[in-house]
């Protein structure tokens, strides 16, 4: 029985500690833009002038 208080107490922690890293995300704004780097991926990027002359 003293194995279920220990594993509820250890429980309760992890959850904790999941709780605040979820507040602190939200406060600096890890979650305001959602849609960008999902579009991000589709476009290309400038080649860079000395990549490109390099594969000339």
């Amino acid at each position: 029985m003293k194995i279920l208080v220990i594993l509820i107490v250890v429980s309760l922690v992890i959850a904790l500690v999941f709780l605040i890293l979820f507040i602190w995300s939200v406060k600096s704004d890890q979650y305001e833009d959602t849609d960008s780097p999902a579009m991000r991926i589709l476009y290309d990027d400038k080649p860079k002038s000395s990549t490109a002359s390099k594969n000339k």
